[in-house]
């Protein structure tokens, strides 16, 4: 059974390999997962977030900065970064993330992750992005195109 902080090494370790395979190595089949840009995933659907965000974004760069978990690893938390290119806009982005995971025999069975949307939005789509933060419209649209992608995604995928 992994630790919970070597699972946290992990993840990031394989999202900047692009190794979504080992990504999805990391979480428990019945996951969930939220953050501003998806909602909330239920159902392991995690892994194929990680299966697709990794073959996608060609020149994603994951940095872990900093991490820890609680005594009995039940719990834990990351401070991480996301450099990529928005392939909607070809605007460059980096994304600053506070994590917070629980742990199921040292495999993650919820993670939230927090960022602010408006920054992240100024960056992937210039001025209207910033302009759209200042209204919960950025937040719906995101979220509406980034499950779309996803449901695509999942829908091929089970095609081949």
């Amino acid at each position: 059974m992994p630790s919970s902080a070597a699972t946290i090494q992990a993840l990031y370790g394989a999202l900047d390999r692009h190794d979504g395979e080992a990504a999805a190595a990391c979480y428990t089949d019945d996951a969930t997962f939220e953050d501003p840009a998806f909602g909330r995933l239920p159902g392991g659907a995690v892994k194929e977030m990680w299966r697709m965000l990794t073959e996608r974004s060609a020149d994603l760069s994951v940095t872990l900065t900093d991490h820890g978990v609680d005594d009995d690893g039940r719990t834990g938390w990351a401070r991480w970064s996301a450099t990529y290119t928005f392939t909607a806009t070809g605007r460059s982005v980096l994304n600053e993330i506070d994590a917070e995971f629980e742990f199921a025999d040292g495999l993650i069975r919820k993670q939230v992750d927090a960022f602010p949307l408006r920054r992240w939005g100024a960056q992937a789509l210039g001025p209207k992005g910033a302009v759209l933060g200042l209204t919960p419209l950025l937040g719906r649209g995101v979220r509406r195109q980034a499950r779309a992608s996803l449901a695509d995604y999942t829908r091929a995928d089970d095609e081949t």
